[in-house]
């Protein structure tokens, strides 16, 4: 009944190109105007990727994915005209990819999964952020080491004294960018 009642919330907050903030009821940005998704701050969990088994073929600039093409060197990806290593190092995948559907067991619809930002959008994937002038706010974390079980593909901001970093959870290790 939960899952009912959150897919019909987000599909009426997309409809109606409102800021969807996952958490709380504030969230974590100072202007929200700029902002289409966010999640509560502090929360220790993160937001996960999807897995993918065949890389995309023509995906839009701008996705991310766990790929999962070879189960014992999965790796987190972005595509920005090509596909881009954001993980660095290889992650065995095997035991947490018997726990995901294959897509003998699932029929994907032929259209984007939810929008967010627009009514349509080009855009093939499962949570689709559409605009020109606003963005995601990622889940914030004070530290890893307070995420309880990270799973792989968890994407994180983190939010700490003198390590302010994205961290990426390829499902073996954490890899961590910073400016």
């Amino acid at each position: 009944m939960k899952k009912i009642l959150s897919t019909i919330f987000i599909g009426i907050m997309a409809l109606s190109y409102a800021q969807i903030v996952i958490g709380d009821a504030i969230g974590t940005a100072t202007i929200k105007t700029s902002v289409l998704l966010e999640f509560a701050a502090n929360q220790n969990k993160g937001l996960i990727l999807p897995y993918v088994r065949t890389i995309p073929a023509t995906p839009t600039e701008g996705t991310l994915v766990l790929d999962a093409t070879n189960a014992t060197a999965a790796r987190i990806r972005y595509y920005n005209g090509s596909w881009i290593d954001l993980s660095g190092q290889d992650a065995d995948l095997t035991s947490a990819l018997a726990a995901q559907p294959t897509t003998a067991q699932v029929t994907e619809p032929a259209t984007p999964g939810a929008i967010i930002g627009a009514a349509t959008s080009t855009a093939d994937g499962v949570l689709v952020l559409e605009s020109t002038t606003k963005s995601l706010v990622l889940p914030i974390v004070e530290d890893i080491q307070n995420i309880p079980s990270p799973s792989p593909g968890m994407i994180v901001y983190i939010n700490k004294a003198g390590a302010k970093r994205l961290a990426v959870y390829n499902g073996s290790k954490w890899s961590f960018w910073k400016q």
